[in-house]
């Protein structure tokens, strides 16, 4: 019997909708040899032969993980998989002059660093003031490029309240070239939480299949191996860079992109990312029960009104060029006013404050 799995990922955010399809599919034991393209179209509903033919051009059907021809005669037991652009937005994206930290741009490519509080992409309840409707603005002398056609723009996605590194595709060849890395996973992601509690561990690793939580469709959560079919395999290495009393900083560097997987992970090893409203982090989870202790976490949770999260490098390899391209970026404001006054409250007499819990 034929199976059959669709993956939606590339995408660190629950709000908005995928880049990408991907599909598995694995053939029957006694599947006749048919060319590949007419297998996928009867696979497949409502996608046409020609878009299953330019993926195939442009490598992107794999069969035994081997990219093949439109013209590939299916095997009994080949597992094919295929990643395919979205077609183009329901939602017209508006030009519009807000301002965006360009950190490098070339024909094929750019790589913006967001910023907290910027939507990704027009969505329900966000019909503007996204960072494509920034990005359309930015390119609206320019004729060759429309934000409305899903064949170029954003190859990846953070939350709104993550700051960080993104990649934007210029061209459909390099947004086809770049989808494929993160695809296969060969592109390089680190950022840096913080996250409540002092870890145990200088380093790890997280292992959890994550899926939607049945109780709220807006959170994701992990889930024990085979427990729900729909969970998606998911890994977080993480290393400690400083300990700060009674929180952490992190860096998180992804193994797989599912959506809030950093977010999900640290909760579920109990360590939530500090002011992380969605997973629980908006609450006093470590310290003291002092009034002064209160007032502290509640003029932290001030200066940094959202989850300490920071996608702060990018690596990945030119779709043109063919060379390794690593970008850093610094900590916003936010969290460098947070960490500098933890900081302070770490050498202060205030540290030396038996923890309550």
């Amino acid at each position: 019997m034929l199976e059959v799995t669709k993956w939606e990922d590339f995408s660190d955010s629950a709000e908005e909708p995928e880049l990408f399809e991907h599909f598995r599919f694995i053939a029957d034991k006694g599947q006749s040899p048919i060319r590949i393209d007419k297998y996928l179209v009867n696979c497949m509903a409502n996608v046409s032969r020609n878009r299953i033919q330019e993926a195939a051009d442009a490598g992107n059907i794999l069969v035994n993980d081997k990219p093949v021809k439109a013209n590939y005669k299916v095997k009994p037991n080949d597992v094919i998989s295929i990643v395919m652009t979205y077609p183009p937005s329901q939602f017209e994206i508006i030009p519009q002059n807000i301002p965006i930290d360009i950190v490098y741009e070339d024909d094929d490519l750019m790589v913006i660093n967001k910023q907290p509080g910027l939507v990704v992409h027009p969505g329900v309840g966000n019909y503007e003031g996204t960072l494509l409707n920034a990005l359309a603005y930015h390119f609206k002398d320019n004729p060759k490029f429309d934000f409305n056609d899903s064949r170029i723009g954003l190859v990846h996605r953070i939350d709104k309240d993550t700051s960080g590194l993104l990649l934007i595709a210029k061209t459909e060849e390099a947004k086809t070239h770049l989808g494929k890395q993160f695809y296969n996973k060969t592109t390089e992601r680190r950022y840096q939480a913080l996250v409540w509690g002092n870890m145990k561990e200088d380093e790890g690793t997280i292992v959890g299949a994550l899926a939607r939580d049945p109780r709220d469709r807006m959170m994701f959560k992990v889930f024990d191996e085979g427990e729900n079919p729909l969970a998606k395999h998911a890994v977080t290495h993480y290393k400690v860079l400083e300990r700060l009393t009674y929180v952490t900083l992190v860096e998180c560097r992804l193994e797989t992109g599912r959506t809030h997987q950093i977010r999900v992970h640290m909760k579920h090893i109990g360590h939530p990312l500090f002011n992380d409203e969605r997973y629980g982090g908006n609450e006093i989870l470590r310290g003291t029960t002092s009034a002064k202790y209160r007032q502290f976490i509640k003029n932290c949770f001030e200066i940094c009104p959202r989850q300490a999260l920071h996608a702060k490098t990018l690596g990945f390899v030119h779709p043109t060029t063919g060379k390794q391209m690593n970008f850093d970026s610094e900590l916003p404001e936010d969290m460098q006013q947070l960490l500098t006054k933890w900081r302070n409250y770490n050498t202060g007499s205030a540290a030396v404050e038996k923890e309550d819990f």
